[in-house]
């Protein structure tokens, strides 16, 4: 499986519950010692070569222990990466089978602010930006002087931060890649190098 493939047979196949460390407590670890995290559960697990039943899953409900692995490294991401944010991030995509929206086709353009309807049909609202004096059939008329509002839409700064979150994605799951692959704690699915395309609007 590629690593998008893999994320989301764990989260959305396997049901993976993502597991994200909490923020360290010094009452608790004074009471009770040091505890231990889920990378070290897994690799004790690795090393015994068989899974522990504690019952903490029914028998209906088991998830499989790869899909647990690929959550404890996608729990551990990297603060460089975006840390729990990311790790939520990509968890989230994952299980609605989805890749971030990096705005296919956006292009911005130049529309009215506004708009109104009326039995004519649709029309750009206008604002008087200020009057004119004009001679009219020999006498002096003072008129209003109107323009439309524009703005651009999307906004490229939109465009360009969608584009951001694809690529902060894309990295997030290279890292995962990487750690699935050097860990080597996975026993039933082989993570291959196939990844997203880097820039799919292709600038």
């Amino acid at each position: 499986m590629t690593v998008q493939q893999a994320l989301e047979w764990a989260f959305r196949t396997e049901c993976a519950q993502l597991e994200l460390p909490e923020p360290p407590d010094p009452e608790r670890e004074h009471r009770q010692g040091y505890g231990f995290g889920l990378e070290h559960v897994l690799m004790q697990r690795a090393a015994l070569g068989c899974q522990i039943d504690g019952g903490r899953y029914k028998k209906d409900s088991y998830t499989h222990e790869d899909a647990e692995v690929i959550a404890a490294t996608v729990a551990g991401m990297s603060d460089d990466l975006g840390g729990k944010r990311m790790a939520i991030r990509v968890a989230e995509l994952a299980r609605a089978g989805l890749t971030p929206d990096w705005m296919p086709g956006a292009v911005p353009r130049c529309v009215p602010v506004e708009m109104k309807r009326n039995r004519h049909g649709d029309h750009a609202t206008t604002v008087v930006v200020g009057t004119e004096r004009v001679l009219s059939r020999g006498k002096w008329r003072t008129v209003e002087v109107r323009a439309c509002p524009v703005t651009y839409s999307p906004y490229p700064e939109q465009i360009e931060a969608a584009r951001r979150d694809y690529q902060a994605w894309r990295r997030a799951l290279a890292w995962v890649r990487d750690g699935l692959k050097v860990g080597g704690m996975l026993r039933d699915v082989e993570v291959v190098e196939g990844m997203p395309r880097a820039r799919p609007w292709g600038a």
